[in-house]
C-alpha cells in the first residue's frame, strides 16, 4: 500500500479521535452537569454508544463527505492527507481553547479548501440554480406558513410584537425544508445541504427541546421536586445513550467517507463502498477521543450556557439525539454540536430568556461561523507550503 495511503488513513483516524475529544461534551454534558453519573461514567458510556451508532445506520453521510463535497476526479490521496491537515489542525487548536466547534464542517472546510488551493472553485461540487431555487422555494413557503401562524397565535393571545413575524417564519422554515427532504420533494445533498443545516441543526434542536421540556414540565407539574430529579437522573442515563448513538452514527463516518475515498482514489477498490474494517477502524477512533474527553469543551456545555436540572438535561439530549439520527437516516452530514447547543439553549429557555447565558452563546456562534471557511483557509495554506517544500501539483 503506497505510504500516502497509510499516512492519509493515520490521519483520518486521527481526525475522528480528535473528532471524539471535542465532541465527547456532546453526549453527556446534560449528564455531568445534573450530576446523573460521575464525569467518568459519563464518557465512559458515551464512548461505548460512540462505537455502536454507525453499526445501526446506513453509510450514507460517508458518501457524501467522499464524494459530494469536491469532484473525486480532483481528489488524490496527496489532495486528501492535504484536507485533513486542515481540518485535524483546527479541531485541536479548537479542543485546546475550549471552544464546541464543528468536526463535520471542519473536515468539509479542509476539502474545501485543499480542492480550491489545488483547482480552483470548479473543484467544489457546486448544486445547480434549479435545485437552490427549489430550496428557496420551500424555504419561503415555510418562513410565510410560520409567520401566519405565529402571529396570529400572538393576537390571539393579545402579545402580538414585531419580531414574532421573524421567529415564526424561522420555525417555518427549519420545519418545512425537512419535511420536504423527508417526504422527497426536495432533493438535496453536498454542500448546500451542509451551509442550510448550520441554521437548521440548532433552531431543530432548540425547538425540540423546548417543545420536550415545556411538555415534561406540564405533565409532571404535581411531583416532588426530589422525586422528579430521581425520575429524570434515570430516564438521562438512557436519553445520553441515544444521543451517544446518534452522535457516533453521523460523526464517525466523517473518516469512514474520507478512508474510502482514499482508498478509491489510489485504486485499492473500485467503487465508492465503505470497508466494514472501515467501520470499525473509525468507531474505534472517535470512541478513543470521547473517552479520554474533551474537558474544557464539556465544562462550556456543561455549566456556561445555562444551568440544567434532570427533566432538561433528558428533554436536550432526546431532542439532540432525535435530530442527529433523522439528518444521518437521510444521509445529512450535520453539526452534532450545532444539535446539542441548540437543545441545551432550547432547555434554558423554558425558564425564560434570562436563563440563557447568550454571551457564551454568541462565542459558540461565532465558531460556528468562521470554522469552514478558517478550515478552509489551514487546508489551502497547508497545501501552498507542501508544494513550496515537495514542487509540482498534488
Amino acid at each position: 500500500m503506497d505510504p500516502i495511503i497509510i499516512l492519509g488513513i493515520l490521519l483520518a483516524l486521527l481526525f475522528n479521535f480528535a473528532n471524539g475529544l471535542n465532541d465527547a461534551a456532546n453526549s453527556i454534558a446534560t449528564i455531568i452537569a445534573t450530576k446523573a453519573l460521575t464525569p467518568l461514567q459519563a464518557v465512559l458510556l458515551a464512548g461505548v454508544f460512540n462505537l455502536l451508532g454507525p453499526l445501526l445506520f446506513t453509510t450514507a453521510i460517508a458518501a457524501t463527505i467522499g464524494r459530494g463535497i469536491v469532484d473525486p476526479s480532483f481528489l488524490t490521496p496527496t489532495l486528501i492527507l492535504i484536507a485533513m491537515a486542515g481540518a485535524v489542525l483546527w479541531v485541536l487548536a479548537t479542543s485546546f481553547l475550549g471552544i464546541p466547534v464543528s468536526s463535520s464542517h471542519a473536515l468539509i472546510g479542509g476539502l474545501l479548501g485543499a480542492g480550491i488551493a489545488a483547482a480552483g472553485t470548479g473543484a467544489v461540487l457546486w448544486p445547480s440554480l434549479a435545485l437552490v431555487g427549489q430550496t428557496v422555494f420551500y424555504g419561503l413557503v415555510g418562513a410565510l406558513l410560520g409567520a401566519a401562524v405565529t402571529s396570529a397565535l400572538a393576537h390571539r393571545r393579545g402579545d402580538f410584537k414585531p419580531w414574532t413575524l421573524l421567529l415564526g417564519g424561522l420555525i417555518g422554515v427549519t420545519a418545512v425544508i425537512p419535511l420536504a427532504i423527508a417526504t422527497g420533494f426536495l432533493k438535496i445533498g453536498g454542500i448546500l445541504a451542509v451551509l442550510i443545516f448550520i441554521v437548521i441543526s440548532p433552531t431543530l434542536g432548540f425547538l425540540s427541546a423546548f417543545a420536550l421540556g415545556t411538555l415534561v414540565t406540564y405533565i409532571f407539574r404535581d411531583h416532588p421536586p426530589r422525586r422528579l430529579s430521581r425520575i429524570f437522573k434515570n430516564l438521562q442515563i438512557f436519553s445520553g445513550s441515544f444521543q451517544a448513538i446518534g452522535h457516533g452514527s453521523n460523526d464517525a463516518q466523517n473518516a469512514m467517507g474520507i478512508i474510502t475515498a482514499m482508498l478509491l482514489a489510489g485504486g485499492l477498490i473500485t467503487e465508492f463502498s465503505v470497508p466494514l474494517w472501515v467501520i470499525f477502524a473509525s468507531s474505534l477512533a472517535i470512541s478513543l477521543g470521547t473517552l479520554l474527553g474533551g474537558w474544557r469543551v464539556i465544562d462550556k456545555m456543561a455549566n456556561r450556557i445555562t444551568r440544567i436540572r434532570p427533566y432538561q438535561g433528558f428533554a436536550a439530549s432526546t431532542a439532540a439525539g432525535s435530530v442527529l439520527s433523522l439528518m444521518t437516516a437521510f444521509g445529512v452530514p450535520v453539526s452534532t454540536t450545532h444539535a446539542t447547543t441548540g437543545a441545551i439553549m432550547g432547555v434554558g429557555a423554558t425558564r425564560g430568556y434570562s436563563a440563557v447565558k447568550w454571551g457564551v452563546v454568541r462565542e459558540i456562534l461565532i465558531a460556528w461561523v468562521l470554522t469552514i471557511p478558517a478550515a478552509a483557509v489551514v487546508a489551502g495554506g497547508c497545501y501552498f507550503i507542501a508544494r513550496a517544500l515537495v514542487g509540482g501539483v498534488f
